[in-house]
């Protein structure tokens, strides 16, 4: 391979090139220049010895992408991270290698980027004061709540950020003074959930995290924590009663198990699923008279959208 060496993007340098708004735009534009998520080609996994590999190839007209991810359950004994991982972009046309990016950050930009776009037109659809509740305490759970701030500033006060874990005890303090750490299970979570606009649910649990008959008429719910078509954060009861929303439909029908139970326990049927898509593109209006529920599965069309994002903008300001 000739020509200079293409550049590594970590963690610190990632942050600083695009904003957590800046990662909500630069998905909402995708869609809405004719991005089409049922294009995507299906992630694949291979069991290794100690744990998985996980590939995500994309491409779009300007470029192509794969992320590699590993997993190892084991880590959480040796202060190793869980998961860790690169994204590879490529020229679309030459196949050229252009960079090399930190996946885990990658991911923890991205993720809560396209829940917010998913649902945005119910999130300012009000200039109410927004009580936030999170279930979780992961890099997902923290980065939810830089997005959902960084989006509504200006146009939405938050009023509190109610982060739920299962042991309080064993989170530091959290630096922001509008944030209550409570333990899951009890009367403080339920209260939070009774009077919350917005619910993420952001955890490895495989069984409901909360109980869905507590949820207001006029909230937003996000779920982005299970991926398997056997475990879910979210029970049947809220796919009854909301708008549901998905990515893409044949993904959400093979990968999200929230979903695929609620269609199983007859909840919801495969028609009544719309697509972020048609909700970014203004095609669907939401109502306010029912809940909103965006069920993510994590999409490689995602990490390439903001990969290419990031490049540009360290193209422009090599600086950064």
């Amino acid at each position: 391979m000739t020509g200079a060496p293409f550049p590594y993007v970590g963690p610190e340098r990632i942050a600083a090139l695009v904003s957590p708004r800046e990662a909500v735009e630069a998905i909402e534009a995708a869609l809405r220049a004719g991005l089409n998520p049922a294009d995507d080609p299906p992630r694949s996994q291979v069991d290794v010895r100690h744990g998985q590999v996980l590939m995500m190839p994309s491409e779009r007209a300007a470029g192509a992408g794969v992320k590699i991810v590993t997993v190892a359950p084991h880590n959480s004994g040796t202060g190793l991270p869980r998961i860790q991982g690169l994204y590879v972009l490529f020229d679309a046309v030459t196949l050229t290698p252009k960079a090399v990016l930190d996946a885990p950050m990658l991911t923890t930009l991205r993720t809560p980027a396209v829940s917010v776009a998913a649902v945005g037109p119910a999130l300012t659809r009000t200039t109410e004061p927004a009580n936030i509740v999170i279930f979780g305490a992961g890099p997902q759970a923290t980065g939810h709540a830089a997005t959902l701030k960084s989006v509504l500033s200006g146009s939405r006060e938050i009023a509190g950020v109610t982060q739920v874990v299962r042991r309080p005890e064993a989170y530091p303090a959290p630096r922001d003074a509008d944030v209550a750490v409570v333990p899951a299970g009890g009367a403080q979570a339920a209260n939070a959930v009774r009077d919350a606009n917005v619910v993420v649910c952001a955890t490895s649990s495989r069984v409901p995290v909360f109980d869905s008959t507590l949820v207001r008429d006029d909230a937003v719910v996000i779920a982005v924590g299970s991926h398997e078509p056997d475990a879910r954060e979210v029970d049947a009861g809220l796919f009854r009663r909301a708008h549901v929303i998905v990515e893409d439909v044949r993904t959400a029908l093979r990968e999200c198990g929230d979903v695929v139970m609620a269609v199983e326990e007859k909840a919801i049927t495969p028609e009544q699923l719309i697509t972020m898509r048609s909700v970014v593109s203004g095609e669907v209006e939401l109502t306010t008279d029912r809940p909103v529920l965006f069920k993510s599965a994590g999409m490689s069309w995602q990490d390439l959208v903001i990969a290419e994002a990031i490049v540009s903008r360290l193209q422009e300001h090599p600086e950064l």
